[in-house]
């Protein structure tokens, strides 16, 4: 797939997404339940998911490993976010359809080294990264912001994170499958579990990526079995 083909597919998954979970309209701000959408405020609680994925800590556990796998699910975690507050800010201030965002993701700073390869996390200085998680979170939390400003600064922390646009790619489609099967088992109205058997659903569809499963339909239906297993 090109490069543009890929960044459409994702916006055009996310929109559905976001039409299915909070109603047609969303992007006016609030969820058919009248609910308040801040898809900043996800942003940078997320950024400080990821944050917790280093060993940050000068008072507890100083040497332990960095958490690569969350790495790469908090990764995928604020793209979701970032796609979201771009498909709002496109539709209401009127500056352009899907295809137009698209093509400006596309045409962004930092973009075409995102479409290398990824850098390796444990060569890198992991307070480096944190810095620029921080500015990331800085971008978002502001009442001025520059969203051209925030996809930079993204690019540049899932490189250094392992994940370019391919892996994300992957990545996204796996926890869009997921998001979908946890909004059907009950997520948004709180009696959805986490947790099977011990493990974080995020793991369990970890696990059946590497089984081999691709298609979307065969990874829902897994999801599906790993789970009635839990509420037996």
């Amino acid at each position: 797939m090109k490069e543009i083909d890929i960044i459409l597919e994702m916006l055009k998954l996310q929109q559905s997404l976001n039409d299915e979970t909070n109603g047609i309209g969303w992007e006016d701000g609030y969820t058919n339940k009248n609910k308040l959408i801040s898809w900043k405020r996800c942003i940078y609680m997320e950024c400080a998911e990821l944050i917790d994925s280093f060993a940050w800590k000068h008072w507890k556990s100083i040497n332990a490993p960095t958490n690569e796998q969350n790495l790469r699910i908090e990764v995928v975690d604020i793209w979701h976010f970032v796609m979201s507050l771009m498909l709002q800010i496109y539709h209401t201030n009127r500056i352009g359809d899907i295809n137009t965002l698209a093509q400006n993701i596309c045409s962004a700073s930092g973009f075409a080294r995102f479409c290398k390869e990824p850098l390796k996390v444990e060569e890198e200085n992991i307070y480096e990264i944190i810095n620029e998680i921080e500015r990331l979170i800085h971008e978002s939390s502001g009442f001025k912001y520059d969203i051209h400003n925030m996809l930079e600064i993204y690019f540049s922390v899932a490189l250094k994170c392992g994940v370019n646009l391919y892996s994300l790619y992957e990545c996204y489609i796996a926890k869009n499958i997921l998001n979908r099967f946890r909004q059907n088992n009950g997520y948004k109205e709180g009696t959805y579990s986490k947790i099977w058997n011990s493990k974080e659903d995020n793991v369990v569809m970890s696990e059946i990526l590497s089984n081999g499963l691709i298609s979307i339909d065969e990874i829902y239906a897994a999801l599906q079995s790993e789970y009635d297993k839990v509420k037996k």
